[in-house]
């Protein structure tokens, strides 16, 4: 199963590590990135695998969620097929 996980906030070193970090300790596989600096806006999004991971995707989310609001980023992760629906006009 396939999920996007999207962060948005504040240019600081490290994000992309972090986010790498938290998601390889829940076997959540990165398949692709794509991420840009507007002026000091930091914004990424990540295609990724989770078929692996030991949290429901609930769970993932709420986790990936509150650790960025602990620094001042805004994450969401959402299943592929709504994010597709979402988009798809």
């Amino acid at each position: 199963m396939k999920a996007v996980l999207t962060v948005i906030g504040r240019d600081t070193v490290g994000i992309l590590a972090q986010v790498s970090a938290d998601c390889a300790a829940h076997n959540v596989n990165i398949e692709d990135v794509s991420q840009s600096v507007l002026q000091d806006l930091f914004c990424m999004i990540m295609l990724v695998d989770v078929s692996a991971c030991e949290l429901s995707l609930a769970d993932f989310a709420e986790f990936m969620s509150e650790k960025g609001k602990a620094k001042g980023l805004a994450i969401h992760v959402m299943h592929e097929d709504i994010f597709k629906a979402m988009h798809s006009i």
